[in-house]
């Protein structure tokens, strides 16, 4: 018996080192921007770590300062969402100074995405945070994906693959360990998993020479960590997701593949897990099936996650779970910390490669004359889950312009139109591809206004003719910048 569970086997559920263990295994949550004292005392007694969110954070001093008080406890794995784009923590109340996944593909400049990363990396360590969710490895080839999109380098399986090298490479040179996601493939899916369980319904050889490009190529580049997708690929888990099978995260990914690193699930309280399985069974057959660490997401109470942890030692006892499944998980997870701890060198490129990778990205076609008086309209949509509601637009770049923003069932095309006469007009949209309304709009107003500039800021994949089309390929506020330079300077 090893060192974590010796001497503690024969006292139940009262049992200290069981229940360490069981504690270890979880990456918990908490409201507010400082450290409740309940967090403090389960990371005292082994809980695992912390899932930071856009409402944990204010600034980077203050998320240093509440680093600072959870390492006081111990040596927890401290993580956050950090992919910069459209899906950001560090900077969930302004947008992120860099651009995402997609904006890099679209460069396809290898070592300007490592240089992104690095950056991003090094913020994420002056702030103490030992653990980045990202790079986002899924090859997109849905164009209508409703969770990946932007987050994704692309849709060619080598392309995202050379790029999520580079991304895990920036990370960890500045010490932070890097988890690809989402194991074994998001990217084909039409459904989103914060709601329903989708599908990738493709052959074992689509799946190996599509979707496992990136994760082999991250595996073979030392990345720390994988996430694993809550999403059923039934050549290979059958009608489970992912997260909760062995063929997938011990057979495949530990056996074919030969990972040994920590195994993250996705966030459990997500409702692909809660409406099949319950929160506390996805925890323990995500551990059965190969996890290492457990994501439990924003939603889990003290009380849910202390129902969690009884889970688990309750499945080691009735025999559903081995102890030495969560023998090998604490092994994984203390090398993990191990490595964390090593000092690095920190640089300070900053924003200022993030705006200069923003620059490259976007592109335009058509030409735009200059702005006259601007009336710009920007087309709302519906946050996904996965970025929450962060702020997105032109606001802060084009102080003079007259900005409206509207919601497409609710618009007003003729009022619209009224308001920008003899000015010039430029719509802004993102991802107007996955919402008829939002198009609707947009060609209500190009049809009596075809000298307007349309701006996309998502995937310029619906293209409407118009007097220009500028293309970010991503909403963040470096993407914002870069587009309104072009504005400013045609």
């Amino acid at each position: 018996m090893s060192e974590f569970l010796a001497g503690a086997s024969s006292q139940g559920e009262g049992d200290p080192g069981l229940r360490r263990l069981a504690a270890g295994t979880l990456l918990a949550a908490f409201p507010g921007t400082t450290a409740p004292d309940w967090v403090v005392r389960h990371l005292e007694n082994g809980l695992g770590g912390v899932t930071l969110f856009g409402f944990n954070v204010e600034s980077a001093e203050q998320l240093a300062g509440l680093t600072r008080r959870l390492r006081s406890a111990g040596e927890p794995v401290i993580s956050l969402d950090e992919e910069g784009g459209d899906v950001t923590r560090l900077a969930y109340h302004v947008g992120s100074p860099y651009p995402g996944n997609a904006a890099l593909g679209a460069v396809d400049d290898v070592e300007l995405t490592r240089s992104i990363y690095r950056s991003i990396g090094d913020d994420l360590a002056r702030c103490g945070v030992n653990l980045d969710m990202a790079p986002d490895a899924d090859v997109n080839t849905a164009d209508d994906n409703p969770v990946i999109g932007t987050r994704s380098f692309g849709s060619d399986a080598a392309l995202v693959a050379r790029h999520t090298v580079a991304a895990v490479s920036g990370l960890q040179d500045a010490g932070v360990a890097a988890c690809v996601k989402h194991f074994p493939g998001h990217g084909a899916t039409r459904q989103d998993s914060h709601l329903e369980i989708p599908t990738v319904d493709v052959s074992r050889e689509v799946l190996w020479e599509r979707e496992l490009v990136p994760f082999r190529a991250a595996i073979a580049a030392g990345t720390r960590s994988i996430m694993t997708a809550h999403v059923r690929v039934p050549v290979l888990t059958g009608g489970a997701p992912a997260t909760l099978s062995a063929a997938a995260l011990t057979e495949l990914l530990r056996g074919e593949l030969g990972y040994d690193g920590v195994v993250v699930s996705d966030a459990l309280d997500m409702h692909a897990i809660t409406d099949s399985v319950g929160l506390d069974g996805g925890a323990v057959l995500s551990l059965a099936a190969g996890s290492d660490l457990l994501c439990l997401g924003p939603l889990p109470t003290r009380e849910q996650i202390l129902v969690v942890q009884n889970a688990i030692v309750a499945a080691v006892l009735d025999g559903r779970l081995p102890a030495a499944r969560l023998e090998e998980a604490a092994e994984r997870v203390a090398r993990l910390r191990g490595w964390c701890g090593a000092p690095r060198e920190q640089s300070r490129d900053g924003n200022v490669i993030g705006l200069v990778a923003a620059r490259r990205a976007v592109s335009v076609s058509g030409t735009a004359a200059p702005l006259v008086d601007p009336f710009l309209v920007e087309v709302d949509t519906p946050p996904t889950i996965a970025v929450g509601d962060v702020p997105w637009g032109f606001a802060a770049w084009l102080p003079d312009a007259e900005i409206t923003r509207v919601k497409p069932d609710d618009a007003d095309p003729a009022g619209l139109l009224e308001r920008a006469r003899g000015r010039s007009l430029v719509i802004v949209v993102k991802d107007a591809h996955r919402h008829r309304a939002s198009q609707d709009v947009v060609s209500a107003l190009l049809a009596a206004r075809p000298d307007a500039i349309v701006v996309e800021m998502g995937l310029p994949i619906w293209r409407p003719t118009a007097a220009a089309y500028i293309a970010t390929y991503g909403a963040a506020r470096a993407n914002a910048q870069a587009a309104a330079e072009l504005l400013l300077t045609a």
